[in-house]
């Protein structure tokens, strides 16, 4: 065996062993730089200089306050990313909060380059996605429940119980990404989404929460 062959075996098995690696961060946290000017476009944010790191960067308050649910879906979704929080930058992570009024709903949407954990902090809400095949897996939770919603399925969650309901939402990306049925479709004509939301709510959101009210006396 002549060593151009020895070396060509020895760069593909190393090759390998790369490729297989998980990609790592090489320092222990990369809060986001928010001082600095994004010149060079990465896969993420600019990190502050290590020396610059402080406690402050791992807390945020964003998720302390109540959404404005003044609206006709009655409900609010705020998400927190590393754009916000910057000690999320690198970890592959984001948090959400959602509120929902009496009868309120979260639009069937999706979270491209996100799994989301859903726990329910307070209230009864119905929650579920369908998959690629089409099928509606759904369920009726409680305080304290969690429910899943793999990456990129569509899904929703509907207020079925007679308070404000709250709950907190982790998702496995930094940018989970956010994409609207409605607003996919009908970008362009604000007044047909809202017809369209108001009639889901008077026909099949109220009735839903009332068939699941039913249900959990």
């Amino acid at each position: 065996m002549n060593s151009t062959l020895v070396f060509f075996t020895i760069f593909c098995f190393t090759s390998i062993s790369i490729c297989l690696a998980d990609n790592d961060n090489v320092w222990d946290a990369c809060p986001t730089d928010t001082a600095t000017k994004e010149t060079v476009f990465i896969n993420g944010f600019p990190c502050k200089k290590p020396s610059s790191i402080a406690a402050a960067d791992f807390k945020t308050s964003n998720l302390k306050q109540a959404g404005d649910t003044d609206n006709f879906i009655r409900s609010s979704v705020n998400i927190v990313t590393a754009a916000d929080f910057p000690g999320l930058n690198t970890l592959g992570l984001s948090i959400a909060r959602t509120d929902l009024d009496l009868d309120g709903m979260v639009m069937p949407h999706s979270h491209p380059r996100a799994t989301e954990l859903f726990f329910l902090r307070k209230g009864i809400v119905l929650a579920g996605f369908i998959d690629t095949n089409n099928t509606l897996f759904q369920s009726l939770i409680k305080e304290g429940d969690v429910f899943l919603f793999p990456k990129g399925m569509l899904h929703f969650c509907l207020n079925a119980g007679y308070e404000p309901a709250i709950a907190f939402s982790v998702m496995s990306s930094q940018n989970p990404g956010v994409v609207s049925i409605s607003g996919a479709i009908f970008e362009t004509d604000r007044e047909l989404i809202d017809r369209m939301t108001r009639r889901l709510i008077s026909v099949g959101a109220t009735n839903m929460a009332n068939f699941s009210r039913i249900h959990i006396q």
